[in-house]
Order: structure tokens, then C-alpha cells, then sequence
């Protein structure tokens, strides 16, 4: 985190805050448990599906994008490039998790975090282009907090793959 751009040189109304700074926290830690669980379970890895390993993929690279998203210089050409992929590797997400199920191929309450992010999704990314600070903030905000990090804990528990792994 040590390349991540000086804070100081941002207005203060688009420097990270307190909480931004807890949630780029809180991604990291739970990108270093998903990926520990991932690690743990390399004794099944040929077992789990193609599309399993792309929900995979693409909720890891949003996890890692999110503290650098948060916490570098904001409005630059790479903050929107990395925003793109970031908004993309979330869409992606939602939209495949369509196609995974829970046990007995019902779907599960992280199912609906996955609708709130195919909706917010297109929110975030028309406030930023309409310079809407104040709802694209809200709106990052929010997808951090519900469809990173609280749809991030419940894949652990409840006879979850990533919970078998990382708990054994």
C-alpha cells in the first residue's frame, strides 16, 4: 500500500475518510482469508467447475482492486480505468453467481446481494460519469459494504466450499 498516492494532494471532499479506509482494511483482510481458503483446499481444486473458478477469479480481482480504488488519488485516467475493471469484475460476479447454487440447487440469500449489485453497478458508473460525487461515493460505499464484504463473510459459513476449505 506503500505506492498508493499521498492523500494530502486530493480535495478533501475526494480524499478517503475513516471509513473508506476501514473497508479498504477490511477487503484486504478478507482477500488474504479467500485466498488462504483457496490455498488450503489445492487437494480439490481439480473437483471444483470452470465456472466456479471464474466467480472465483473475478470477486478476487474486485477484492484487490477495492483498497487501491479507495485509498489512491481519485478522477485520474487510472482511477477510471481501474474503476472500469473494477465495476466489471463486480458485474461479472453477480451475473454468474445466477449460475451457481447451494446445496439442493436452491439459491441463497448472497443471491440477493447479487441483484442489488447488478443494480448498482450501472449506478456507480453513470454518477461517476455525471460527476455525481456525492452518489457515487454513497453508491461504491454501499457495494464495498454489501456485496464485497457482507456477501464476502457468507461464503464461509453454512456448508460453503470456501468455508470447508479454509475451516477443514
Amino acid at each position: 500500500m506503500a505506492s498508493i498516492a499521498s492523500t494530502s494532494s486530493q480535495p478533501k471532499g475526494i480524499a478517503p475518510d475513516r471509513y473508506e479506509r476501514v473497508l479498504a482494511v477490511a477487503s484486504v483482510i478478507l482477500l488474504a482469508v479467500v485466498l488462504t481458503a483457496i490455498g488450503r483446499g489445492h487437494g480439490q481444486w481439480g473437483q471444483v467447475p470452470g465456472l466456479v473458478w471464474f466467480h472465483l477469479l473475478t470477486i478476487l480481482v474486485a477484492l484487490a482492486l477495492t483498497p487501491v480504488m479507495l485509498l489512491r488519488r481519485r478522477g485520474d485516467g487510472r482511477h477510471r480505468w481501474l474503476g472500469w475493471v473494477w465495476s466489471g469484475a463486480l458485474f461479472l460476479t453477480a451475473l454468474d453467481s445466477f449460475l451457481l447454487h447451494g446445496p439442493g440447487g436452491r439459491f441463497s440469500i448472497i443471491h440477493i446481494l447479487s441483484i442489488f449489485t447488478l443494480i448498482q453497478v450501472p449506478i456507480i458508473v453513470l454518477s461517476a460519469r455525471r460527476h455525481d460525487l456525492k452518489r457515487h461515493r454513497r453508491s461504491v460505499r454501499g457495494m464495498v459494504t454489501g456485496a464485497l464484504l457482507i456477501a464476502g463473510f457468507f461464503t464461509f459459513p453454512f456448508d460453503r466450499m470456501l468455508g470447508h476449505w479454509l475451516f477443514g
